[in-house]
Formats: C-alpha cells, sequence, structure tokens
C-alpha cells in the first residue's frame, strides 16, 4: 500500500506531503482500504488549536493534504523548497473526473449544503460525466428522525466515495462518528465546495490564487467572515514561534 512519502509537523498537527495524492487515493479504493482525508488549512490547524476533538480526528486520519497557502508558505519555509497547495476541491474534481471516466463502478455519494444544494451537486457532475457512478446525495440539515433514516441509507448504499461538505469542523466531526458505517469508503470533507459547483459562490480568480490571496476574495464576497479571517495572522504568528521553537530546541540537542 503506498504510503506518504513524508510527513510534517505544523504546530503539532502532522501534514503527509506526496507526488500524486489521487493515486493514492485510488489505490485505497481499489484495495477497500478506507480512509478519511482531511484538507488542512490555516483556519482549521487554529480550531484545533483550541478543541482537541478536532485535533484527535487530524492526528487519526489516514491522509492530511495541505488544502490552505498558509500551511504550504510554512512547509516551504521549514523545508526550503516550494510546497504547492492542494486545494480539496481540486482533488474531489480530479477523483471525480477518474471515477467517471475509468472506474464507473465505484459509488459516489454527496452530503451536505441547504436543501437542494447537493441534488443540485449530483445532477450537475452527472451531466458533465454521465459515466459516474453517483449513488445519492442528501442535505447537511437534518431532523434527528431524518439522520437516523440517512445513516441506515448510506449503510446501505455502502459508497466508494463520500464528499462532506458541512464545513469545519462540523465535517470532521461528522465523518468520525459516521465513517464506520461504510468502513471501505473513502470519505472527504470539502468546505464550501459545493456552494461553488452550483454556482452560489466563485472561487478566487487564478492570478490571486496563485499568489495565495484567496483568503482575500473570500473575505470579499463573505465579509462577514472577517472575525474567522483573524485566525490567519494567529496562524503565521504562532507557526513562526513554533518553528524557532523546534530549531532551538535541535541546538541545544546538539551541543
Amino acid at each position: 500500500m503506498l504510503k506518504p512519502d513524508r510527513t510534517f509537523y505544523i504546530l503539532g498537527l502532522p501534514i503527509n506531503l506526496m507526488e500524486s495524492y489521487s493515486t493514492w487515493v485510488l489505490e485505497r479504493l481499489q484495495q477497500g482500504s478506507g480512509a478519511h482525508i482531511v484538507t488542512l488549512n490555516a483556519e482549521m490547524t487554529m480550531q484545533a488549536q483550541r478543541n482537541q476533538s478536532l485535533a484527535t480526528i487530524i492526528h487519526n486520519a489516514e491522509l492530511i493534504i495541505p488544502d490552505g497557502a498558509g500551511v504550504a508558505l510554512y512547509l516551504t519555509f521549514m523545508l526550503h523548497q516550494t510546497v504547492p497547495r492542494i486545494p480539496g476541491i481540486e482533488l474531489a474534481e480530479d477523483l471525480l473526473q477518474i471515477l467517471g471516466t475509468q472506474h464507473k463502478n465505484k459509488r459516489v455519494f454527496f452530503y451536505g449544503g441547504v436543501a437542494g444544494v447537493s441534488s443540485k451537486v449530483a445532477e450537475l457532475w452527472q451531466r458533465k460525466l454521465p459515466g459516474l457512478n453517483i449513488v445519492g446525495n442528501c442535505s447537511g440539515y437534518l431532523s434527528s428522525e431524518e439522520i437516523w433514516e440517512f445513516q441506515q441509507t448510506l449503510k446501505q448504499l455502502q459508497p466508494d466515495l463520500v464528499l462532506v461538505g458541512l464545513g469545519v469542523p462540523r465535517q470532521e466531526l461528522w465523518i468520525s462518528q459516521n465513517r464506520d458505517l461504510c468502513p471501505r469508503a473513502i470519505w472527504i470533507g470539502v468546505g464550501g465546495s459545493f456552494d461553488i459547483w452550483c454556482g452560489i459562490k466563485n472561487r478566487a480568480p487564478q492570478w490571486l490564487s496563485n499568489n495565495n490571496l484567496e483568503w482575500l476574495y473570500r473575505l470579499y464576497q463573505e465579509p462577514w467572515r472577517w472575525q474567522r479571517m483573524l485566525a490567519l495572522p494567529e496562524f503565521a504568528v504562532k507557526a513562526f514561534l513554533y518553528s524557532m521553537w523546534k530549531k532551538l530546541n535541535i541546538r541545544k540537542s546538539i551541543f
């Protein structure tokens, strides 16, 4: 079984680096091994500093990818080489493209978003990839009775890929609590990807993404997120101090 090429730590959280995340996922799918994939960014990292349950879930995940610019820049600073960010939405799109053209027997389920969003996402992807085996979708806002019924549906369908768009940390907590329903599945928290696929929101222009300014575009679209954006400078300061502390300890151990 493929293993991540290298594992590093950011404020105590693991991050896996490898040449091809899609290849790793496809091998897990072929073997029916199952996995929880976390798309780590600065905001999630800071939430995990205050939420031990989230931190534990990240540590227990089979794969953690550098989704955010802050995480990628930190790794670049630490490793002295370019570490590209791997947006979770792009990994999900790559996997759907592969499953819809090369592995049509693999079953896909979309869970999350407000009423009507997941069904629209399923329709959009089905039109785009007629060979994609979409076995179901469900809104992320259910009553207690509906949740039980939904869990039984998942257990019966046994999808191979479950994309969960509930936002952080809700999606990570939900995956951790429910992945035993489909132990052979790949579970990925994809945040607001459903809204982007539906056209409710837009991704930042490529030039902003290339310059690590996608966060600025999100703030422009959703100015009420400004308090959440405070996690970015907080992450930068803590990550810098953490790296200096580690280097100091290394020097002490040498001398």
